[in-house]
């Protein structure tokens, strides 16, 4: 499962060895990148954003966020509170760490700092184009 971040910089990563050979996603990434559109300050950054949104839904399978979904995300919030993070602070990080839990996949991200203090969790770093 890719996270958000690396859904974005995709077309940046140049280690494809890094990415797994079949990727989805979330539909908590799916959300996230649809609020794009909504909150970009020019027309130019919204078309990009649209475009950007609808490659993705184009380009992945999605997956649902259900109702084991939702039994991982009380195991992913309580290893936040313990380690003295907010999930609140990073929901959408935390509802799709509980995704890649539930649906037993690695999650590979670009910023994987988001996802501290998430044992449970499969981590796969990415290395971020702009640190390469």
């Amino acid at each position: 499962m890719l996270d958000t971040s690396t859904v974005i910089l995709l077309g940046r990563i140049s280690d494809a060895a890094a990415l797994p050979d079949e990727t989805v996603i979330s539909a908590i990434t799916l959300a996230e990148l649809s609020v794009g559109p909504h909150v970009a300050r020019t027309d130019t950054e919204r078309a990009a954003r649209q475009a950007h949104l609808q490659q993705a839904e184009s380009d992945f399978d999605v997956l649902a966020f259900d109702a084991q979904c939702a039994r991982s995300f009380g195991e992913v919030a309580a290893s936040l509170r313990a380690s003295g993070r907010k999930p609140a602070a990073r929901a959408y990080d935390a509802l799709i760490a509980a995704s890649a839990i539930a649906y037993g996949l690695p999650l590979y991200s670009c910023n994987p700092s988001d996802f501290d203090a998430i044992p449970q969790l499969d981590l796969r770093t990415v290395p971020h184009p702009d640190n390469s």
